[in-house]
């Protein structure tokens, strides 16, 4: 049967490559994929998916769905599409879109005897709001068993951490005055973002090791000669555990209270955005990689134990699932530069989107065929959800 999959999927090889290179040449940032999520969608509907368009209040975000029979496991693929701003496709995500809809094409082509259900999602503005994020406040992946992606890499890989993530804007606002005529009238905004800074770092020193905070000034005042009446900053706080980020958050919150009771401002906190840690499921990173090591997928390293937040992570808060990342260009290279743009239409990106559909398509006949697979992972995702919860 995985035979049969990789024969159809060689068959596809050709219209998958091309899609992948007009995303490529046609860079989306995030909310703005009109032409990657048409494209997607309509290689969907072509082949007999059924399509919702425009979910979770987001233009491009979809769902497309293909079920054969009923009681199967119900296996969803997510995409992700938009481009970096002011780079373009940095981060490899034109291909993973083509590769996930061939995974999903070849599946219903092929196995025609077992039931299963596959929800294909595509998930906008991961590089900036985390479209996923705002797709489960509006109830999405509910639907599903499991959770597959892919991603360019310069390793073939799966991960086992990510860090969750908050982001917060924070503002004072004081009293401005002449600083050298009447400073006594003056309530410095720039001084509670500097006492907020510094109480920063002597919290650094109670919190446990994996915490990140980083921050930076985005308005420090005007004139030299004049008190700041208004000073911003832009926060971000990490762990590894999102319920012990959480609690960080809440001293953070504290600091930035004492920040302005000390200098008599007045101050806003804003969230912009908040990004679960990965609850990992070691027996699916297994069957990926045994698969990607039966198609002799390049540059095979173990899985990494730390990477950074995505809202990828939020999934697999609430799903089991995992990511197969696969190497299209030199080990050591990274995202966001220069040389991804380079290799990004190279023959090295056009065999890891055909064999990221294979080696997902073969992932999902796995667990489709055994059931006892999909109950092991089920039953590993809630222990280790537990270990993260009571760590």
């Amino acid at each position: 049967m995985k035979q049969q999959l990789n024969k159809f999927i060689d068959s596809i090889s050709e219209e998958i490559i091309k899609m992948a290179d007009y995303i490529f040449d046609n860079p989306e940032i995030g909310l703005q994929e009109y032409k990657a999520s048409k494209l997607l969608l309509d290689y969907l509907t072509k082949n007999g998916f059924t399509v919702e368009k425009g979910i979770a209040e987001m233009d491009t975000a979809f769902r497309a769905v293909y079920e054969n029979g009923h009681g199967g496991p119900s296996i969803g693929l997510l995409c992700e599409y938009d481009a970096l701003e002011g780079l373009g496709h940095a981060c490899a995500h034109h291909m993973q879109g083509p590769a996930i809809v061939g995974t999903a094409v070849a599946l219903k082509e092929v196995i025609k005897d077992m039931p299963y259900k596959i929800v294909v999602y595509g998930t906008p503005a991961e590089e900036t709001i985390g479209g996923k994020i705002k797709m489960l406040e509006h109830g999405y992946f509910r639907d599903i068993d499991i959770a597959l992606m892919m991603h360019g890499s310069p390793t073939t890989t799966t991960d086992i951490k990510s860090l969750a993530m908050s982001n917060f804007r924070v503002a004072f606002k004081g009293k401005s005055a002449h600083a050298a005529v009447k400073p006594e009238d003056g309530r410095s905004a720039l001084d509670a973002l500097i006492l907020l800074f510094q109480g920063i770092e002597f919290l650094r020193e109670h919190v446990k090791d994996d915490v990140r905070i980083h921050y930076v000034v985005t308005n420090g005042g005007g004139a030299v000669n004049i008190v700041p009446s208004l000073a911003e900053g832009k926060f971000s706080l990490r762990s590894y555990n999102r319920l012990y980020l959480d609690e960080v958050i809440e001293r953070f919150k504290k600091v930035v209270q004492g920040a302005a009771l000390m200098t008599e401002t007045d101050f806003q906190i804003l969230e912009e955005k908040s990004l679960d840690n990965k609850i990992p499921v070691i027996k699916l990173n297994d069957i990926l990689m045994e698969n990607a090591k039966n198609l002799n997928a390049p540059n095979i390293r173990p899985p990494r134990e730390k990477t950074g937040s995505s809202d990828f992570g939020n999934v697999m808060y609430n799903v089991p699932g995992s990511c197969i990342r696969i190497a299209f260009v030199p080990e050591g290279t990274s995202s966001h530069s220069e040389q991804y743009i380079q290799a990004g239409k190279t023959k090295a990106a056009h065999d890891a989107i055909i064999l990221a559909a294979k080696i997902l398509s073969a992932t999902c006949y796995d667990i489709i065929s055994n059931k006892t697979l999909l109950t092991q992972i089920k039953e590993e995702f809630e222990m280790n959800k537990r270990r993260a919860e009571n760590a």
